[in-house]
């Protein structure tokens, strides 16, 4: 419910709008860094401090409501979630490769990515209860509560050994320089990078559903039961990514399109029914970004994994400040363009070869 604590405290559409440009902004100047630190040390350590710094910055928005505040709140989520970002992946697809189980990738991924979605029903159902107990405050609180339990349980997720340790010199610049040089310099590679970027890009959309909503005529005590199907269409999409991890470039293309046509459609009734559609949208669109994200792991060769990952990440913000323009200046139909241009793009993409000597090296 922040983006309407936010307009409740009296913020502009203007000024809401930069509060997620501030979060984009930190994570264009800590996500590359973050993840080959995550590369050098430890992926599960910047999980756990990535839950930290957004519980801290929750804890902000709650005693100090206000712009300021939102603001600084926004920057230790922004360095939250670079922590995250390329960490996870690479720690899932590391612990699968690990056992000689990697070409599971998108299946269990699109688990993970469905288990997170889902987790918008129990907290649904938990923000209306909070709201009508104790409004935003106790809101607040619990969010920190459960950034706290999610950096304890990330504490808990098994590390597999890398090729990169204490003992064999390789140096935090000499991991990031080989991250960095294997997103640019290899073909095949960089192209999975900008198609993830692209993709990933379009998910700042989601800041904007339970406006959309309120826009649409969805009284704001019923905003998150009516964006609810939203998550939930889209676990399914993420959960059945594993078997459309076989789809040819055109064909995740054009479901991508398909997505934003129904999108642009939906704006144009601007009804609470037209929720449904947005619905279906996302659930096409979360299946097309996991099976993205595996063809760019399948196409990494060398231990900086989090790093190129982050590359992509970075990206990915720059891309989420052409939704944020959309946004102000076109609402949904803008960003449903914005979403078919990304849609012809992404088989020109993915159709880029790898390359056998990219394969099976180490920085």
């Amino acid at each position: 419910m922040y983006a309407l604590f936010f307009a409740d405290t009296g913020l502009s559409d203007v000024e809401i709008s930069a509060l997620f440009a501030i979060w984009s902004t930190v994570g264009v100047v800590a996500e590359v860094p973050t993840g080959a630190l995550a590369d050098r040390f430890s992926r599960r350590g910047a999980l756990v401090a990535a839950g930290v710094c957004q519980a801290l910055g929750y804890v902000l928005w709650t005693t100090l409501p206000g712009f300021a505040a939102f603001a600084v709140g926004f920057v230790l989520w922004g360095l939250g979630g670079a922590l995250g970002s390329g960490a996870l992946e690479a720690l899932l697809y590391d612990g699968l490769a690990a056992v000689g189980a990697e070409s599971h990738y998108a299946r269990v991924n699109g688990w993970v990515t469905a288990a997170e979605l889902l987790t918008d029903l129990p907290t649904a159902l938990a923000a209306t209860v909070l709201f009508a107990t104790g409004g935003y405050q106790l809101a607040g609180w619990i969010s920190v509560g459960c950034c706290l339990a999610a950096a304890g349980l990330a504490a808990l997720l098994p590390e597999a050994p890398r090729g990169l340790d204490e003992d064999d010199g390789t140096t935090y610049f000499e991991t990031l320089r080989a991250g960095v040089a294997e997103a640019v310099a290899q073909p095949a590679v960089r192209a999975g990078v900008v198609a993830v970027a692209l993709i990933s890009g379009l998910d700042a959309f989601e800041e904007y559903f339970p406006l959309i909503a309120a826009g649409w005529g969805v009284p704001t005590p019923y905003v998150p039961f009516a964006v609810l199907a939203i998550p939930l269409v889209g676990a399914a999409g993420a959960g059945l990514a594993g078997r459309a991890n076989g789809l040819r470039p055109v064909t995740l293309g054009v479901l991508l399109a398909a997505s934003a046509v129904l999108l642009g459609a939906a704006g144009l009734l601007a009804r609470p029914e037209g929720l449904v559609a947005v619905a279906v949208f996302y659930g096409l669109y979360r299946l097309v970004l996991v099976v993205v994200d595996a063809r760019l792991q399948e196409r990494i060769g060398t231990d900086a994994r989090a790093t190129v990952t982050s590359v992509a990440g970075l990206g990915s913000e720059f891309a989420c400040y052409a939704v944020y323009a959309a946004w102000a200046f076109g609402e949904v139909a803008l960003v449903s363009g914005l979403i078919l241009a990304c849609a012809v793009a992404l088989p020109l993409l993915l159709r880029v070869r790898i390359r056998s000597s990219a394969r099976g090296s180490t920085p």
